[in-house]
């Protein structure tokens, strides 16, 4: 099976002279990666890893644009776009915050046991790029 999901640079980094090094902190004054703003990892490595047993949903900056092939999304604070190639993945991605984690969201949009690998690497690609975030458990359906 083909892969789920296409995710581009942030607009401009494929211009030479618009690449920077940006020095960043660790972690901010409230505890997040400013890099993603989630919680930053104890071992200052970043963000956490995509957990499908949590509860997700899509970051607030993010827009989604539903397409015959699948949708686009695109996360206003990253700059980044990512292209849902089938129209399963985007309703999961759609549903993910009406459920009470990730794999309840890809049963109920009827991906079976045997195929949930490519969509859990899909929704795990996003969570790594931001598209995703952990709900918190104030949020938690």
């Amino acid at each position: 099976m083909r892969g789920l999901l296409t995710v581009g640079a942030p607009a401009g980094l494929d211009d030479p002279a618009s690449q920077r090094a940006v020095e960043r902190p660790a972690s901010s004054p409230d505890g997040l990666d400013p890099a993603t703003e989630r919680p930053a990892s104890p071992d200052g490595g970043g963000a956490r890893e995509f957990d499908a047993d949590q509860a997700w949903r899509l970051h607030p900056q993010v827009a989604v644009r539903p397409e015959s092939f699948g949708a686009l999304l695109y996360h206003f604070g990253t700059r980044k776009l990512s292209f849902l190639k089938n129209r399963i993945i985007l309703a999961v991605v759609q549903s993910l915050a009406d459920h009470p984690d990730a794999r309840s969201a890809l049963r109920a949009a009827g991906v079976e046991d045997a195929a949930l690998g490519p969509y859990l690497h899909a929704l795990g690609v996003l969570a790594g790029s931001n598209m995703l975030v952990p709900v918190v458990a104030e949020e938690a359906p």
